[in-house]
């Protein structure tokens, strides 16, 4: 079993991760950056009932973030 402090920085880690993420979305939304509206995204919308798959900005998202993954891999490596 890992000790405690491990776990705490683990979770200290992640916490940052989500609020970096939290902001990176706020900044997103602020600069009119159209993730949720490309064309490959669907909205279905039958009464009181709505479904969106965002499919386009998933594909998007993606490649930015496996291409900026293999970035900071090959940076480390060296």
């Amino acid at each position: 079993m890992p000790e405690l402090t491990t776990v705490g920085r683990w979770l200290i880690v992640v916490g940052l991760g989500l609020a970096a993420l939290g902001g990176l979305v706020w900044v997103f939304g602020r600069t009119g950056v159209p993730f949720g509206r490309l064309p490959g995204d669907f909205r279905f919308e039958t009464g009181n009932v709505s479904c969106f798959l965002p499919l386009a900005s998933m594909i998007v998202l993606s490649v930015l973030l496996t291409l900026v993954l293999n970035l900071v891999l090959r940076l480390l490596n060296k």
